[in-house]
């Protein structure tokens, strides 16, 4: 089967979205960057999109929630940290992927999946999906900073500025935030671009998912039918 078969049959693009892809580099096969859409392909190759693992329609898929603990990383692999994937006491647990990255020291809801097409739905930004955060900072809020996210800010780096978000004081030092992209590290740059300092980061939820109260940190369950729907 061509690459470029293969990537439409998981992710649901066009051909011409493919080759955006390819050019941009962020497709493997068997650890080497593919850069032409005829390339063939197997059921042996390993064909990954930015290290998550792409396995197409019809195949075993397999859809969690995980309430992610500090000091793993979302990556399948990393010299310094230990993947969640290692949390997944499953057969074939490292073709696993994260829909939507956590930094390692973040805690809170990963969704986790070998689905690229649905974990491509998950992450795309014109999707807009929204994510709430859970904030301690070091200093108190300042009373300004809600219309100032509100309003979007601009980010050391950027040319725009991030898309409006909404902020939920609960106390001074921490905050409810809900942010409807994925820039990196883009809260603890958002709070630094106002002068504070993000001390500890948990994300509750995603889209209309929330984190399961009942799901101890570093376990993970099975998605319901009715919430992988939501995506």
């Amino acid at each position: 089967m061509r690459l470029d078969k293969h990537l439409h049959q998981c992710l649901g693009i066009s051909r011409s979205q493919a080759s955006l892809l390819l050019r941009a580099g962020r497709i493997t096969v068997n650890g080497t960057i593919a850069k032409s859409g005829s390339l063939h392909v197997n059921e042996q190759d390993v064909i990954l999109l930015d290290d998550n693992n792409l396995q197409a329609p019809g195949e075993n898929l397999y859809y969690f929630m995980l309430h992610k603990p500090q000091g793993y990383v979302c990556a399948n692999a990393d010299a310094n940290h230990p993947s969640i994937t290692q949390l997944f006491d499953l057969p074939r647990a490292d073709e696993l992927h994260a829909a939507g990255r956590l930094d390692v020291d973040t805690t809170g809801l990963v969704l986790v999946t070998n689905d690229g097409q649905w974990s491509h739905r998950v992450t795309s930004p014109r999707k807009q999906c929204e994510k709430i955060y859970r904030v301690w900072l070091a200093e108190p809020i300042s009373d300004d900073t809600s219309k100032q996210f509100a309003k979007g800010i601009l980010l050391r780096s950027e040319t725009q500025p991030t898309r409006p978000a909404q902020l939920e004081i609960v106390t001074p030092r921490e905050v409810l935030l809900t942010i409807h992209e994925g820039k990196y590290h883009q809260v603890k740059r958002m709070f630094a671009a106002v002068g504070n300092h993000v001390e500890r980061l948990h994300r509750e939820q995603i889209g209309a998912l929330v984190l399961d109260a009942n799901l101890p940190e570093g376990d993970f369950r099975a998605l319901t039918a009715k919430e992988i729907s939501l995506f």
